[in-house]
């Protein structure tokens, strides 16, 4: 048991947050650092970056590592790439969060769970409990958890209600290591304002496009200029096919205008700066089953 020197010390690590796509790691990623640093849409594959989300306390740094849902189902390069940043992230981390749904443990979640090392400390986060309509189901549930993997900590909570993250912070800070911050304690990410800017407009590409395009979209920001208090930015949005650049446009370049202006309001939002957004739409066949084309496209994984 740490003595009250050692309790009152400051910590400051990294928690990867893991789960299969879709079951809310980035809305808890954004609502644990309290902005939007990573972003969020209803399609499969969004988070396709490790991002780092710092919070920093009186007490601690976290500095949450959002990372890709484990994919299963697919076997392009890209999806090789998005594996490979998660099994990467979670061997260089002090504490793992594995984010599942409320009274949901699917095959693709049992994958998941086979990934986790035994030497790093597991805290199970139970997402979705607002969406339970028989609370009682709750408690079962956990102890059936519990019985598949000796977790560090198990969080029932709701990252789009904002319920009970607090928890979720007590839980995981005893897991950090003692010491300074890892990053100044004003940082929210440590990711540039260019990545940040093609991550916006790939989200806003997601959720105003919707199910009529397939994921295969990508962003490059081919120049990035700052003015001041003006920022110049001139995207391109990548797809795989002729009739997918239609699709994105719309008729009379509508979808494409309405795109880049939500995409422009909240990069405003975020730097505090007036932006000027100037947005292609480009055909580029096959890039995500290219790695060298996904490379130079800034995926890393």
């Amino acid at each position: 048991m740490n003595d009250t020197s050692s309790a009152s010390a400051f910590r400051a690590g990294y928690a990867a947050i893991v789960g299969r796509p879709n079951v809310g790691k980035s809305t808890l990623t954004n609502r644990l650092v309290g902005h939007k640093v990573s972003i969020v849409s209803r399609k499969q594959q969004t988070t396709r970056h490790r991002v780092h989300g710092i919070l920093t306390t009186d007490r601690a740094q976290f500095v949450f590592v959002d990372t890709p849902g484990f994919q299963t189902r697919h076997k392009r390069a890209l999806n090789r790439l998005m594996n490979r940043t998660v099994t990467q992230a979670l061997s260089e981390v002090d504490v793992i969060v594995f984010v599942i749904e409320a009274c949901r443990f699917t095959a693709e979640d049992a994958q998941v769970m086979v990934l986790l090392p035994e030497h790093v400390p597991v805290v199970l986060v139970i997402n979705k409990v607002d969406r339970l309509k028989d609370k009682n189901l709750l408690l079962p549930f956990i102890a059936e958890m519990a019985q598949r993997r000796p977790f560090a900590e198990i969080v029932p909570l709701s990252a789009e209600k904002d319920e009970h993250t607090d928890e979720l912070l007590r839980a995981l800070e005893p897991y950090l290591p003692e010491g300074e911050p890892i990053y100044d304690p004003d940082m929210i990410t440590d990711r540039s304002e260019r990545f940040l800017a093609a991550e916006y407009l790939r989200e806003k590409v997601f959720r105003l496009v919707g199910d009529e395009l397939p994921y295969g979209i990508a962003v490059e920001i081919e120049r990035y200029e700052t003015e001041g208090n003006l920022r110049r930015i001139y995207a391109s949005v990548i797809v795989e096919r002729e009739p997918h650049k239609a699709i994105i446009i719309g008729r009379g370049g509508e979808r494409i205008k309405r795109i880049a202006t939500e995409a422009r309001q909240e990069l405003e939002n975020l730097l505090e700066a007036r932006v000027y957004l100037e947005v292609w739409v480009k055909v580029r066949s096959g890039w995500a089953d290219d790695e060298q084309a996904l490379r130079s496209l800034g995926y890393d994984g």
